[in-house]
């Protein structure tokens, strides 16, 4: 488990793409992945498909004026998210992600993230975040150089700031790191190149436990099926290593758009990377909740939550028992869902941090979480499996994929009762080698955990 270095230090890392500050760093032990494929020539879609809540952030022109549209985006304060999470139990037992490193895949990031999440913490009681930002894909412009396209830049900027009240919310004592990357993410291949980039030196360099991306392209936006299965290693290669990662599904219900932008596929597409056998797909729900947090009614899924069934990946080892059930023919997402109303951006970081406090609690790394929860998913309640089996995610020319009980397409398992899930996640993984490493100046037994794949 990665521990981070002591407040302030910093190393200046010379890289072939760029220039990179970051903690204290350990010997890579990783294995390299696949090259990444260059992009192909075709049609350019100039901008990142974002929700209308993050579209709304950043268009902000102040940090006061930022953090306000990220609460009124939010369907639930901080307080609230906690209460409906059950976190409170974990937290007394010292399980706040304390120790961890969570981080956030973004292009571009915020510059001025440290300032929007002082002021986001103290409006909502949070206590002080220990922030940092790298590059490893190389130097981040500012949305305001040349050549870079305003909006898409501050939009990822409102992206990065969910992501990161989402992670200290749920694990306020988990350091967070923001992984920029100088290339937006446009649909298709484009930005991912810089993104594989950026994560493949994280996970080298052991600098998170978790990884979010609040990102996803639907898989008919690639040129062809080789350029996206090109990817599949660095996915892979994280979770060898020990690091969880997590997408949004998307926030187009069963449809997605084209690489226009501007059109959707008129069919059911499944979002890419959520879609891989190495990722975590998070849905979203809407939460219904009285000012104490407590829940009203059940959770029921948000109408725009993306979910459905990949035509490039077939059904996982961990996935047999759920396609015999719902008759799916490949990897069907999402696997989990939290609250999503503004965006499943908002319920892949909420996610993200549940998996932390698991590290926490585990005191090891669990990386792919899915066999462990599909282990756990038919237990319900007992293992903090909240079942949803209200809503569809059909939109206006598709038929999507409907809640019913138990596991299905649209909402996954269901969402989270985190103080019964995290420790019944904890004992459903279960590590099959370990190795020594020392972090920030002490010994920690830590373990890499590369479940078998189909």
């Amino acid at each position: 488990m990665h521990r981070a270095s002591a407040a302030g230090t910093a190393l200046a890392l010379s890289l072939a793409l760029g220039v990179v500050a970051a903690g204290a760093v350990h010997a890579a032990r990783a294995a390299s992945p696949a090259a990444v494929p260059s992009p192909v020539p075709g049609p350019v879609h100039p901008h990142h498909h974002f929700s209308a809540a993050v579209t709304r952030v950043g268009a902000a022109a102040t940090i006061p004026d930022r953090v306000a549209r990220v609460e009124q985006a939010l369907q639930s304060s901080s307080s609230e998210l906690q209460k409906a999470y059950d976190t409170a139990p974990l937290y007394a037992n010292h399980i706040d992600g304390t120790g961890l490193t969570i981080a956030t895949l973004v292009s571009f990031g915020d510059k001025s993230a440290q300032r929007y999440l002082d002021q986001y913490d103290a409006d909502n009681g949070l206590p002080a975040a220990s922030l940092q930002t790298i590059e490893p894909a190389g130097a981040v412009p500012a949305c305001g150089d040349p050549g870079v396209n305003t909006n898409d830049c501050q939009n990822w900027g409102g992206e990065t700031d969910l992501d990161i009240s989402m992670i200290h919310t749920l694990a306020p004592g988990a350091k967070i790191l923001i992984i920029a990357t100088p290339v937006s993410e446009t649909e298709g291949i484009t930005g991912f190149p810089e993104l594989m980039t950026a994560m493949d030196y994280t996970v080298a360099h052991r600098l998170a436990d978790v990884v979010s991306m609040s990102l996803g392209t639907p898989e008919d936006d690639f040129a062809t099926s080789a350029q996206l299965h090109g990817l599949d290693g660095h996915f892979k290669n994280a979770t060898d290593n020990g690091v969880t990662v997590l997408a949004s599904t998307g926030d187009d219900g069963a449809d997605g758009m084209k690489l226009d932008g501007t059109t959707a596929w008129g069919r059911r597409v499944a979002s890419f990377p959520a879609d891989e056998s190495y990722v975590t797909a998070v849905g979203g729900t809407v939460l219904s909740l009285d000012p104490g947090g407590n829940r009203t009614r059940p959770d029921r899924l948000w109408p725009e939550s993306g979910g459905g069934v990949s035509h490039e990946f077939g059904v996982p080892a961990w996935q047999q028992g759920t396609a015999s059930a719902t008759g799916a023919a490949g990897r069907s997402l999402p696997d989990i869902t939290l609250e999503g109303t503004s965006g499943t951006s908002e319920s892949s970081p909420l996610m993200a941090a549940i998996v932390g406090l698991a590290d926490q609690a585990a005191g090891r790394d669990l990386g792919l979480i899915n066999p462990a929860l599909y282990a756990v998913g038919p237990n319900g309640t007992g293992s903090g499996i909240v079942d949803v089996t209200s809503g569809c995610n059909s939109t206006g020319t598709v038929t999507g994929f409907c809640a019913a009980k138990g596991y299905d397409i649209a909402s996954g398992w269901g969402t989270i009762d985190a103080a019964k899930f995290v420790p019944a996640l904890v004992a459903a993984s279960t590590p099959r080698s370990s190795l020594q490493v020392e972090m920030g100046g002490r010994h920690h037994r830590g373990y890499i955990v590369g479940n078998a794949m189909q």
